[in-house]
């Protein structure tokens, strides 16, 4: 029995160590694995058939024997060797080698059984208080075997030697090559490149890695920092994983917004069609709603020129009851006194050029009234043949107090004929008349205001003829029947016009009371003379110097534009544009209280600037003798009408 127990010793000392080297290794992996190892290989029990062992010879020496193949790996922190506790070496110090090949397939399935253990145990979560029951027996089983010690030494010590000189084994290479290969697919991937400072710290750790598998090849050993470095990857690589991990999900959040966004822009779309055909109907509405503007405005104003161009019942009444009562009177009572002043320059003259008689009265009644000096007014009135004996009726029976009047009729004027005026020629032709009364002729103007009837009266172009009326004047105060004055006109007279001919109010301050709103600057006689941009001023309240006016020979510049406009490319009709050109930079701005505009037409002028205006302008269609004028505006225009006068009651005239 006891050369059996010897020979299974030895065969157990054969088979045991070789699985201490190799189990050894794994524990760089598994802390606790040599623990579990030592207590598996406790427990473990082998097969009692050994009659197939074979014995060395017990002379042979030790020395002779190669110790088992085993694994030895280093790192920076710890170095794993086999200790004597590790082994069963027997007292006799002899090793064994087993030499058939059953003893050998037994020996291969001990250490298959004894892997596979170990790897179940590494899968299971161990205790606390088994991993100190595990120590505390292995200090047992390390004291038994303590005397042993001087005996393993010597053998181990020649191991080791071996050992070191052992190529790395080919599951931390392939370990190692696995990194290489996740590193470089985390390279590639987009959500790392975008991370600069990873993408620098991974390529530096490949950088490591390979330079540890070329170590390896190269001296076919593992470098002593071989798990240093393999650490380093894998939190690196944990850490790329955690990014990948994040950046799949913010590509889930993305995708779901994407989604979102997609499902709004779809009903979107569908609110954006609903919402264009509603626009496309409401375009439908408003073109026809425009469309109906539009021919409502034409009727609004085709009425409105109507009836500014139409006299009430009562206009029309008083001056033919005037006519009547005029030619009723002898020759002596038909004359104005103070007739021998007329001419005198030193007097202050106004003229006014009206076929209206309740208008001119209202300027002559307001001009006396609100004079300081009423005895220095000369007032020039020029009419028409219709309404000159009407004229001078009503002020011989309402004379201007102590302001004196003439009353003129323009038929008197002989030097005033076609040969001599190209305006009076031009109103005389029949492209003229075509123009007025054949509102649907090809020459004809869709604009009604420029065929009000004002504009074939010669009286409305008196203005520009001015010197020839008052040949022995200086200086005429020119003023319009639809004004009113409000304040003592004296100081205009003494007003210095350094040179210029004309004095006026600018009217800048509105954007289409500019030289372009009535002049056409598509035509290179207009373009190449004027400013588009200059400022116009006022008809209505001027004071013109005749003195500068004959030096400067106005009336042959006003003839020649007029000629140069005989078919109405240069301005439509009326006397501003003619006025603006002939009078380009002669004209002397005035202060703006002097004259205030806008109330036959604007219907916001302040009435602080009404009421601390001298003159006040009625100028458009909305006159104050007419319904259609603004009734806030009326007041002032009917305080100088004295509504108990007999003709005015006879005509049924009423405030």
């Amino acid at each position: 029995m006891r050369p059996r127990n010897l020979v299974f010793g030895l065969l157990l000392l054969s088979v045991l160590a070789p699985i201490l080297l190799y189990t050894d290794s794994f524990s760089s992996f598994t802390p606790s694995f040599k623990q579990e190892f030592l207590e598996d290989v406790t427990a473990f029990i082998l097969p009692a058939d050994t009659s197939n062992l074979n014995v060395l010879p017990q002379g042979e020496s030790s020395a002779v024997l190669k110790a088992p193949i085993g694994i030895l790996y280093t790192d920076n922190h710890s170095k794993t060797i086999l200790t004597d506790k590790d082994s069963q070496l027997p007292d006799t110090g002899r090793a064994l080698s087993a030499t058939d090949e059953d003893a050998q397939s037994r020996k291969d399935d001990i250490i298959e059984q004894v892997i596979q253990s170990a790897n179940q145990e590494k899968e299971e979560t161990r205790t606390d208080r088994e991993a100190d029951q595990e120590s505390h027996q292995l200090k047992q089983r390390s004291a038994l075997n303590s005397d042993k010690v001087g005996e393993k030494d010597a053998l181990l010590t020649k191991t080791n030697k071996q050992t070191d000189q052992l190529p790395m084994p080919a599951a931390w290479d392939q370990q190692l090559r696995d990194q290489l290969i996740k590193a470089s697919v985390y390279l590639s991937l987009p959500a790392m490149k975008s991370n600069r400072r990873f993408t620098r710290e991974l390529r530096m750790r490949i950088k490591e890695v390979q330079r540890v598998l070329g170590d390896a090849i190269k001296d076919s050993a593992m470098p002593k920092n071989a798990y240093e470095k393999w650490k380093a990857m894998d939190q690196l690589l944990e850490k790329g994983k955690q990014m990948q991990y994040e950046s799949a999900n913010e590509v889930k959040k993305l995708r779901a917004m994407l989604h979102s966004t997609e499902e709004q822009l779809r009903v979107h779309k569908k609110q954006t069609v609903s919402f264009a055909t509603m626009v496309e109907k409401l375009r439908a509405v408003l073109h026809s709603t425009e469309e109906q503007l539009q021919v409502h405005k034409k009727q609004t104003m085709f009425l409105t020129q109507l009836t500014a161009k139409t006299l009430p019942k009562g206009l029309h009444c008083l001056p033919l009851r005037l006519t009547t009562e005029y030619y009723n009177l002898n020759s002596s009572e038909q004359q104005f006194p103070n007739q021998e002043i007329l001419d005198n320059p030193l007097l202050h003259h106004i003229a006014l050029f009206s076929d209206n008689v309740l208008a001119a009265a209202v300027v002559v009644n307001s001009t006396v009234t609100n004079s300081k000096h009423p005895s220095k007014l000369v007032f020039h009135l020029v009419s028409d043949r219709l309404n000159y004996a009407a004229m001078r009726m009503w002020f011989l029976v309402n004379p201007p107090g102590k302001a004196t009047i003439q009353v003129q009729n323009i038929d008197e004027f002989t030097w005033l004929n076609s040969s001599y005026s190209p305006v009076l020629k031009q109103l005389h032709s029949q492209s003229m008349i075509d123009y007025y009364f054949r509102a649907h002729g090809a020459n004809s103007d869709s604009n009604l205001k420029y065929r009000n009837p004002k504009y074939l009266s010669i009286l409305n172009h008196l203005r520009f003829y001015l010197p020839e009326i008052f040949p022995k004047l200086n200086k005429v105060l020119f003023l319009d029947d639809d004004i009113v004055v409000q304040k003592d006109l004296t100081g205009l007279w003494s007003l210095d016009l350094k040179g210029n001919v004309n004095g006026a109010v600018e009217t800048c301050r509105e954007s289409f009371h500019r030289f372009d709103t009535y002049l056409n600057f598509s035509n290179p006689l207009i373009s190449n003379n004027f400013d588009p941009r200059a400022c116009g001023w006022a008809y209505g309240m001027n004071l013109f110097d005749l003195e500068e006016w004959k030096r400067q020979n106005i009336t042959d510049v006003y003839h020649s534009w007029q000629k140069l406009n005989h078919d109405r490319q240069l301005w439509k009709l009326g006397t501003l544009p003619p006025g603006l050109i002939t009078l380009w930079k002669r004209t002397h701005p005035l202060d703006r209280r002097w004259h205030v505009l806008g109330l036959g037409y604007n219907p916001i002028v302040s009435q602080i600037e009404i009421e601390r205006g001298a003159v006040i302008h009625y100028n458009g269609n909305m006159k104050p003798w007419l319904e259609i004028g603004i009734p806030k505006y009326r007041k002032y225009w009917a305080k100088y009408v004295d509504y108990d006068n007999v003709y005015l009651r006879e005509c049924n005239i009423n405030p």
